[in-house]
This record gives structure tokens, sequence and C-alpha cells, in this order.
């Protein structure tokens, strides 16, 4: 019996050690458990995180009509200083949502009633879209888009004397691909089928025309990449400055691809030359015009996410309409005497540079375009063709 009791003893000592350490250990959690009946579960805060990271857009169809980018791009710039100023973006995604992202004619006649009302004081655009379905997914797939080019800039033009003068405007900052006064021909080939190296679709928009054609910088941003790729030969990638808009410049011209003195890291201001249009491509061996037609591939990647970048589930997007639309804003350009240059001949001060420059700093490399150098990285491509 004493030997029973005293062993009744050393477990009941055991228990009580045990809730102890129990207690102690827990005590040291750095954060608090989750009780679940008798149960104590951890909450994985971890994971909850890598979830509500995850939580972007994974894909935009972008078929936003060239008609709906006129008239939406027309009702910005009226109203614009007005008490009621609308947002072109704003009213091109509450008119998708409206009309369930299709761009006919029943869209437009929305997007002129939506506007006229506002305008005449009857609504605004706040009241319009508080509680329309998949309004702010769309805004945000079009911001994506548009975000950096409709905005105030200072441009440079001629006075009536002749002289050149900088202009303070509101409106179109970016530009056409393909310089003023040099012809090219399109069609909207996104999608089709390529095939050299491997079976794809061809994600971005071919404009046909002539060996050594100014290819002018879209819209502001730095230069992320510019060098050889064996699918686009010669090409240029630019990064606009809020990151969401890889613009891809592919088939650069032989021998002089790029506008002197550019380099990656660069920025660069929407109208600025940047390089010419080429055949280069479809071959590992640098400086190799593989490419039957003289074209100039450029495409639109939208990023949401970095980890979309380069990835199985990159968003590229149709730029045909995009490109009819930028089609009313094409950057002047003149040759340089006894060499292979051409340069924009109206500098535009875009505030997007000078506050990029600002944030991140202002390292000049002289290379030759609107802007100053910042580091950038180099990444592949293979959309083109």
């Amino acid at each position: 019996m004493k030997r029973c009791g005293k062993l009744k003893y050393a477990i009941v000592i055991e228990l009580v050690l045990l809730t102890l350490l129990f207690a102690v250990r827990q005590a040291g959690k750095p954060s608090a458990p989750v009780t679940s009946g008798s149960i104590i579960v951890e909450e994985p805060e971890e994971e909850a995180g890598e979830e509500a990271e995850k939580d972007y857009i994974k894909w935009v169809d972008f078929n936003v009509s060239y008609e709906a980018l006129c008239q939406a791009y027309d009702a910005d710039v009226e109203t614009y200083g007005e008490d009621f100023h609308i947002d072109w973006i704003s009213l091109l995604a509450c008119t998708a949502a409206k009309n369930g992202g299709e761009f006919g004619r029943q869209a437009l006649k929305d997007m002129d009633s939506i506007t006229e009302k506002i305008r005449n004081g009857e609504t605004t655009m706040e009241e319009i879209t508080c509680d329309l379905n998949n309004y702010d997914y769309f805004y945000q797939a079009y911001d994506a888009v548009l975000g950096g080019m409709v905005g105030e800039f200072l441009l440079q033009e001629q006075d009536e004397s002749g002289n050149t003068v900088w202009k303070r405007k509101y409106g179109l900052k970016a530009y056409s691909p393909i310089a003023k006064g040099f012809p090219y021909t399109d069609y909207d080939d996104f999608g089709s089928s390529r095939s050299y190296g491997y079976k794809r679709p061809h994600l971005g928009h071919d404009m046909m025309g002539q060996i050594g054609t100014p290819v002018v910088a879209v819209e502001s941003g730095y230069v992320e990449v510019l060098g050889w790729n064996q699918y686009g030969g010669w090409r240029i990638g630019i990064r606009s400055f809020d990151g969401k808009r890889y613009y891809y410049y592919a088939h650069l011209r032989q021998d002089y691809p790029y506008a002197e003195g550019l380099a990656e890291g660069d920025a660069v201001t929407a109208g600025d030359i940047i390089g010419y249009m080429g055949h280069t491509g479809y071959s590992e061996k640098e400086n190799v015009n593989n490419i039957k037609t003289v074209h100039l591939h450029w495409g639109l990647e939208l990023i949401f996410d970095e980890s979309q970048k380069e990835s199985d589930n990159e968003i590229w997007i149709d730029c045909y309409q995009l490109s009819r639309f930028l089609y009313k804003n094409r950057s002047e350009a003149v040759k340089v005497e006894e060499s292979k240059e051409w340069k924009r001949i109206y500098d535009m001060e875009d505030p997007a540079v000078e506050k990029y420059l600002e944030e991140h700093g202002d390292s000049v490399s002289g290379n030759g375009v609107s802007g100053n150098d910042i580091s950038g990285n180099g990444v592949a491509d293979n959309s083109e063709g």
C-alpha cells in the first residue's frame, strides 16, 4: 500500500510539472492561439498573408473599341477644369460594367447619356458606379492599360513668329510608336499563330514599314531591357513608372537598332526616338535578319503582381484599337546630318518623369534621349513574331 501511495504521489508531481511546462511554453508564443473545444489550433498567419498577396487581377481582355476610346477621351478633355470633370478611364469602366465589357453601338449611346447627365449636374460618376457590379474590376483593368496616357504636360511648339515656345497642355501625352510622316500598314493580328521555336499565339501588334523608320516611346518610363533576343531580335523593353505596363519593341534594325547612347536604366519621355524599324530575330546568333517582313512588333504586358512578369500567366493585350487611337499623336522627327540618327523636333516635359527622378535619384548619363539614368533590370521575352 505504501508503494502504491508513493507511485500515485509521483504521478501527481509529474502531471503538475508537465502542466507548468506547457503553460510556460504557451506564454512564450509570439501570438495567441485560437481554441476549438479542447484542441488548441495555431492561426496560420503567414499562409493567410500569402493568400492576401495573391488577390490581384489574373486576366484582362482589353476589347475597348477605337470609337469608345475617342469618345471617352473627348469627354475627359472637354470637361477638364469644370466642376464635373469626367475621367476617361472611369467613363470607360462604367460603360463596360453596364454592357458586359462590350463596346458596341449601345455602349456608345450609354457613354453619351452618362456624359450628358454628369455635365448637366443631374448625377455624378460616384453615384452611378457606387453599386455597379464589376465596375471596380473594369476600372483597375483599364487603368492598368491607360493610366499613364492622359494628363498635364509641357510641350514645345512654334508660335506665329516661328519661334519655339513651351505650352502647358492637358490631353494625350502618349504617342504612336511610329514617328510622324513615316508610312506603315497594319491590321489586327493579335492571337495569330507563330511557330519559330515552338507553336504559340502572337501576343503583340505588327506595324509594317521601311527599314530605319524611327520607333517612338509610347509612354514615359525606364528602359528595363535592351539587347538581343532570339525571338525578337534587337529589342527594347520599357517599364512604366507605376510598374503596371511593360512596353515591348522588337525586330529593330540590323547593325544600328537603337537611338545613340540609349542604355538599360535610362529614363525616356513619351515621344522620344528610341530605335529603328528592321527585321532582325528568329536566330540564336545576334544581329541576324531572319524575319521576312520589315516591321515593328510592339506589345503591351500588364503587371498587377511582379510574379506575372515572366510566367505562364502573362497578360498581353490586343493593341490594334489602341494603335489606331494613338495615331492622333505622332512625334515629329528630324534627321541628324551625317548620321543614321533621328531626333524628335518638339520636346515634352512629363511630370511623371520629373517625379520619378526625384524619388529615385537623378543620375545623368548623357544618353541623347530625354530623361536621365536610373537602375534597371534585364528580362527576356518571347511574345513577338
